[in-house]
């Protein structure tokens, strides 16, 4: 059951990471220069008031070092790789186990 959500929740990521390729690809097409809606912007579209509500929580864990080079770096990242990446990753969490040849069970 476990491995059944883990597939789909990856499917859908990975959906949502081709639709923000394509997305991005117009634009950069439109505006004739490349284009690519970082995380921090979507997150914003989605979920406006959350970042600023998250950012002042994560601050004094392990002496600000959480929020400024690693969220900072996070959100920099365009939203289609990190959406993908965590699809790939749910999706090999989610794989089925190779049946082993030769072997009796």
């Amino acid at each position: 059951m476990i491995r059944f959500l883990f597939r789909f929740l990856g499917l859908i990521l990975l959906a949502a990471a081709f639709i923000l390729v394509i997305y991005d690809g117009t634009k950069s097409i439109a505006a004739n220069s490349l284009y690519l809606t970082n995380t921090r912007t979507l997150w914003e579209l989605v979920a406006a008031g959350s970042l600023a509500k998250i950012k002042p929580a994560l601050e004094p864990i392990a002496g600000g070092l959480l929020w400024d080079p690693g969220m900072i770096a996070i959100l920099a990242t365009p939203s289609w790789a990190l959406l993908g990446g965590f699809g790939i990753l749910l999706l090999l969490f989610g794989r089925r186990k190779k049946p082993l040849i030769g072997y009796a069970r």
